[in-house]
């Protein structure tokens, strides 16, 4: 970097305009016991927690750049498990609002996620066809469930049955897990296309199937102890055998009222309430009924039956009603709630007072909360509250600055919005009945110039909000707009083919009403192709018109008399500027180029291939020759007009970028996207070195490719698929291992005395074993397994003989050692058995291991009985149940659910 010159670097602060991602689902969350209130959205790369009774966002949890696919709170509420694009399944603590674990399971997008009944496991599936089953506890993966041939649409946890996961696939098959045994026992295979999704009901009684068709099939899981269920019409299974625990019998199939396939199945935490929805507007549910009000309604229709008989017949016993029970006395239909666009995610919750609360996502950018009674008859549902002033509808397309700095005004397929930049929150709201391709603030910042895709200019007055004139300025798409530098008016340019100038009048005005803000139109320049841009230099001499036919015109501004051509880019020029001083004018095009000229001569000083796809927008920092420039490939970049170096690559876009606004001090820049988000960035104080930039660059661009190749192959184990995949972080962790055995191999030859090594002091590490245990221990535990597996066998016999040492010295790390030794002879057993040297070792491995589990398990024993002790005796002196409130609180919540069992519920109709 050059002592006359310095770069600034620029820095995100935040991302706003999206309320909802359509990729991922959405769900409710209790927060400080407060349940149906707050639901939980993606919101591109991050995740939003909204209030609905305010409109508020109250909580925000990011990790990286990648794209959040699929969410799920743990059953204690404590806990939310978030499923991104890269295979990563990242843990978030609702209390501190920070990242617990991360898991490293899947090789592509999580396409599911499950806890099971008591929060300890989770289940993740993705498109890769895998199921990943991981211990939240001990923060690393349990197993890997390979077998579906199809991306994983569902996968859940029996509650009934212990360590049985069940999942569904585009394969059409239903899979029944064994995770204790990492086998599928059971397969359903009766449906012969793609099963969207599954559900549990009523306690693993039923399962609900989703597929392409407007039906939804319903299996009985009973038990094979139990004999009260008489066997229903058997399906076609593959697989089964006497290893499973139950039995499972198409039961029939519920007709949905929509059209189109099953798109989702949700379920309350209890079961009792199905919800699903199609292709269509509308959410249907049903209820589940208790086996007492099944019982009791087969009683009431076969009395209807046997009206004759009903005298004279004495009523069944439990075990025949049970056997004659039918799909239509066990479920009931609830009422349709109509949405007013197509559903792409809902979750519903069962309150204690019976009311049903629904929380809806659409493609439209907008939350909905539904609430229906389902005590009351013929319940109607009402909408209770709605997120959707907080962003645009469809995708913003256009973006531009205030004189001042400090509001922002978007354009999208049907609105304007002015943000405020500081607080990134809507000022106003303009309903332009057009689709909005360009904006402009008028000198006063009280108005807002808006081009339509139709043609029209429009006139938006920001104080009231509303739109004070509609001029037909061009028969075709109005696509650029940009102020005179006397700014005493405007000019367009349009895809018939002109551009025009206008001159901003005031008008009316008599008596005491003021007076409003119009547009004279002055004088038209007619082309042969279309104008895409157009743009005036700073001096007033020159105007630059980009024409469809890749060539950029430059005409004098008084005279509108042909100046220069600028030939060179192969497809149409899209957006351009011209620099300050009017020495320079950049042009962008869809050939992915950007292209730096003079305006004296009109020679072209550099072609930059800027980036990989279409280029969108350019535009100089003011009294600069840098300039910012993105494109469709999402990012955003710096470049030196004088140098013609890129100065830096800022985070961006997950999709498309559209366009971008600087703001006239210099210091802000707003860019919208394709993935619905308005993203600004602020420049900061910190000085950039180019050659420290362009090595991050580097860095990270290495750090994407693993060293070590991307598949976990072991010599001997061709079969090995452990519940992780491998990272950056694994093979760090390896690293480090290995280095610090080689550092302590040389430090113990040297006697162990003299000074500490550089690196052991670092670690603040006193000696080599509590050196290697230091090092294991900050390795991450999901990464831990893919660390040992990338050891040379060598560095594996130098590990397992200082684990005896270890053991004895430390056995608050037991734990961690056993988990290091029983993966070590996992994976190495063959060569560890046929080495004679490592016997003895071998030997006092088991030996000391045994002792410290054993001494650890004697103290949890003895902690457990004590703490049984003295609250025997508390109780015993004090005359009162410890933990009095929360087993009153168990009780009432037995009682409530209970209650909710027994209630009835309309039944409107069941095709079997």
């Amino acid at each position: 970097m050059g002592l006359t010159k310095q770069y600034l670097a620029y820095k995100p602060v935040s991302s706003f305009n999206i309320i909802a991602s359509v990729r991922a689902n959405i769900s409710f969350v209790t927060i400080n016991h407060v349940v149906g209130r707050y639901v939980v959205v993606a919101a591109a790369e991050k995740v939003l927690v909204w209030d609905m009774r305010i409109g508020e966002k109250v909580a925000e949890f990011v990790r990286d750049k990648q794209e959040v696919t699929f969410l799920r709170t743990s059953p204690d509420h404590k806990h939310l498990a978030v499923g991104y694009s890269d295979g990563v399944v990242e843990l978030f603590s609702f209390a501190s609002k920070e990242s617990v674990c991360s898991f490293a399971s899947h090789r592509s997008a999580v396409s599911a996620l499950n806890f099971d009944l008591l929060g300890l496991k989770l289940v993740s599936g993705g498109l890769d066809n895998d199921l990943v089953v991981s211990d939240v506890v001990a923060q690393s993966g349990k197993c890997r469930l390979s077998g579906h041939t199809a991306p994983i649409t569902q996968a859940c946890f029996m509650q009934r049955y212990h360590d049985i996961v069940v999942s569904s696939s585009k394969d059409t098959q239903i899979k029944f897990w064994n995770i204790e045994t990492q086998c599928c026992f059971k397969t359903i295979v009766d449906h012969r296309t793609e099963v969207w999704g599954i559900v549990l009901m009523r306690n693993d009684d039923f399962l609900v199937c989703a597929t392409a068709d407007t039906q939804l099939s319903v299996y009985k899981i009973a038990s094979n102890l139990d004999e009260t269920t008489a066997p229903a019409v058997q399906h076609s299974e593959e697989g089964e055998n006497s290893v499973s625990p139950f039995r499972c019998t198409a039961a029939g199939s519920i007709q949905r009222a929509g059209h189109g396939r099953t798109i989702n199945l949700v379920t309350d935490a209890n079961g009792q309430v199905l919800g699903c929805h199609g292709t269509d507007r509308k959410i249907e549910l049903f209820y589940f009924c208790s086996q007492e009000e099944s019982v009791k309604k087969l009683t009431k229709r076969m009395k209807k039956l046997n009206t004759g008989k009903c005298n004279t017949a004495e009523e069944g016993g439990r075990e025949t009603n049970v056997r004659q029970l039918a799909l239509a006395d066990e479920v009931k239909r609830l009422s349709t709630i109509p949405t007013p666009e197509k559903v792409k995610s809902f979750d519903l919750i069962l309150g204690s007072r019976n009311q049903l609360r629904i929380c809806c996502t659409f493609l439209k950018n907008l939350v909905h909360l539904f609430a229906l009674d389902l005590d009351a008859k013929n319940a109607e549902p009402e909408t209770l509250y709605a997120l959707q002033k907080q962003g645009h509808p469809s995708e913003a397309r256009s973006v531009s600055f205030s004189s001042d700095n400090l509001a922002i005004a978007s354009g999208s397929a049907e609105s304007l919005k002015l943000w405020s930049r500081a607080s990134q929150t809507v000022l106003r709201t303009v309903e332009t009945g057009g689709y909005v391709v360009s904006t402009c603030f008028v000198p006063g910042d009280r108005h807002v110039l808006v081009g339509l895709k139709s043609g029209q200019l429009l006139v938006v007055d920001v104080v009231p909000g509303e739109i004070i004139e509609c001029i037909e300025a061009h028969e075709k798409e109005l696509w650029s707009i940009v102020l005179t530098p006397d700014r005493h008016g405007c000019v367009s340019g349009g895809g018939d083919t002109t551009v025009k100038f206008w001159s901003f009048e005031l008008i009316g005005g008599s008596g005491q009403e003021p007076k409003v803000l119009s547009l004279l139109h002055k004088n038209t320049l007619k082309l042969e192709e279309t104008v895409l841009c157009v743009r005036i230099s700073q001096n007033g001499k020159y105007i630059a018109v980009a024409l469809l036919d890749t060539t950029v015109k430059v005409f004098f501004m008084d005279s509108l008399k042909f100046y220069l051509s600028l030939y060179g880019h192969k497809l149409p020029v899209l957006t351009m500027d011209i620099s300050y001083d009017s020495t320079l004018i950049i042009t962008g095009s869809a050939d992915r180029t950007i292209k730096i000229w003079g305006m004296d001569f009109g020679d072209c000083h550099r072609s930059l291939l800027a980036h990989d796809n279409t280029v969108t927008a350019v535009q100089f920092l003011p009294n600069t020759h840098m300039f910012f420039s993105c494109a469709k490939d999402g990012k955003l970049k710096q470049w030196d007009a004088d140098s013609f170096q890129k100065i830096i690559t800022l985070p961006a876009h997950l999709g498309e970028a559209h366009a971008l606004a600087i703001s006239p001090n210099g210091k802000y820049i707003v860019s919208c996207g394709s993935d619905r988000t308005l993203r600004l960035y602020r420049r900061t104080d910190e000085p950039l070195v180019l050659q420290d930039v362009q090595e991050e660059e580097r860095e990270e661009l290495e750090n994407a490719t693993l060293a070590t190749g991307e598949e976990s192959t072991v010599p001997g184990m061709p079969g090995l698929k452990l519940p992780s995949k491998k990272t950056i972080g694994s093979e760090k962790g390896a690293e480090n291992i290995l280095e610090c055995l080689e550092v302590s191999k040389q430090y113990d030859e040297e006697g162990g005395k003299g000074p500490l090594p550089p690196l052991m002091f670092a670690y603040s590490a006193t000696n080599t074993d509590e050196f290697l245990l230091t090092v294991l221990s900050r390795i991450r535990a999901s990464d831990l397994e893919e660390s040992l597996l990338l050891l040379p066998f060598n560095a594996v016999c130098e590990l397992l003989e200082k684990i005896p040492k270890l053991t004895i010295a430390r056995k608050d790390h037991t734990e961690l050692l056993c988990k290091v030794v029983l993966f070590l002879f996992r994976v190495h057993q063959k060569p560890i058995v046929s080495n004679q040297v490592l016997l003895p070792v071998i030997q006092q491995i088991v030996q000391t291991l045994q002792g410290a589990v054993g001494d650890l398990r004697d103290m949890v024993g003895t902690n457990l009985h004590a703490a049984q002790m003295l609250q025997r005796e508390l109780e015993e002196h004090d005359g009162c149940v410890l933990f009095r409130d929360a087993t009153k609180q168990r009780i009432q919540r037995n009682r409530q659910r209970k209650r909710r069992e027994a209630s009835k519920r309309k039944l409107l109709q069941i095709v079997k």
